[in-house]
């Protein structure tokens, strides 16, 4: 879910802090200085948490601000999902214009780095479904262009007017199959690639210095990535960063990542060769119960990701590590149900030598 000489004082406080915790002290790998390297973190539904009274606790108990504990953990960057006209609904609603903009705005006061991802949808968009907005529904290609592009405007002017210039934008969550269905099917790439560049074009009018990053699923699967990124170049989409979801358990079996890693660093290096683009892992996750697993798999990652030639391995973000079980009941988080991060959480203090 990523300085200023008060936050430098702070982090070092920190250190200082944890070192002295019963847990398995993080002061054992101390935080990456490479600040260019994006050690982030998917927390959208941090506004639903703390609205419902979820409290979160730092290492050694003390009650703290989910941004600050985060940032102790080695976290300089923030991932935020924005839905088009979303519910209220605290399993799959919140994530408006104006609360990412809220937290967009508060990530940046602690001194991270900010991804947007453009759902294009009143709800989740995944593998699985891409349903149009529903004030969308009805409307003729021309004017669904004209739909994407004035929404993604419209949000990246908010951002801008509140002080925030993003990173990185995706355009789509997790769009092997394509986004705005039917339309933009992947079985219509021509129509799909149109889409895509609309977004790309209103992100860069907004924040030209802003990367566009198109996401896949299944960052293992080479197959897949080459199939899909053909056809983007063929059909001419424009974008910047290739990134990568990479979850052994949603995998078939759910295989050990040790499994899995070595082609999910070949499959990021191919991406590199082929289309001459930049990578990141724009998600990852491991289970809650096996928190020295997650541990392992997300320092694996991180050290792949930093393996690849050219620098052009870009961060690693972790998806939703603070929305526990106990409030969530999504079982890939890297929070107990103390209110505490687990281990898992302090790979991202690690530090590549």
């Amino acid at each position: 879910m990523k300085t200023l000489p008060t936050q430098i004082i702070a982090f070092f406080l920190s250190i200082i802090l944890l070192a002295g915790c019963s847990k398995d002290a993080p002061s054992q790998n101390p935080p990456a200085t490479n600040n260019s390297f994006a050690k982030g973190a998917d927390i959208s539904w941090l506004p639903q948490m703390e609205a419902s009274g979820y409290k979160f606790y730092s290492d050694n108990g003390k009650e703290e601000d989910c941004f600050q504990i985060l940032k102790d953990h080695g976290i300089n960057s923030i991932r935020l999902r924005t839905f088009v006209n979303p519910s209220d609904d605290p399993a799959s609603g919140h994530c408006s214009k104006e609360e990412t903009v809220a937290m967009a705005v508060r990530a940046q006061k602690f001194g991270m780095k900010v991804m947007i991802d453009f759902h294009y949808s009143d709800t989740w968009a995944d593998p699985s479904k891409q349903v149009k907005p529903k004030a969308w529904e009805g409307h003729d290609f021309p004017t669904l262009l004209n739909d994407l592009y004035t929404y993604t405007f419209d949000v990246m002017s908010a951002l801008k007017a509140a002080g925030v210039s993003p990173e990185w934008v995706q355009v789509g969550n997790e769009i092997p199959g394509g986004m705005v269905y039917p339309e933009g099917s992947s079985t219509n790439w021509p129509q799909l690639a149109q889409l895509i560049n609309k977004g790309y074009e209103a992100i860069k009018t907004v924040s030209p210095q802003s990367k566009v990053i198109l996401h896949v699923d299944q960052g293992n699967n080479n197959d897949r990535f080459r199939w899909w990124f053909d056809a983007a170049k063929a059909n001419g989409a424009k974008y910047d960063i290739i990134g990568l979801s990479y979850y052994p358990y949603w995998l078939e079996g759910k295989p050990d990542y040790s499994l899995s890693i070595v082609d999910l660093a070949k499959n990021m290096n191919d991406m590199v060769s082929r289309y001459g683009k930049e990578v990141m892992v724009v998600e990852v996750g491991g289970e809650d119960t096996k928190v020295q697993n997650t541990y392992d798999m997300l320092i694996a990652v991180q050290k792949k990701v930093l393996e690849v030639p050219n620098n052009k391995g870009l961060g690693v973000f972790y998806w939703e590590p603070e929305g526990a079980r106990s409030w969530s009941h999504y079982a890939l988080s890297a929070w107990g149900d103390d209110g505490k991060p687990t281990k898992a959480l302090d790979a991202f203090l690690w530090k590549d030598n």
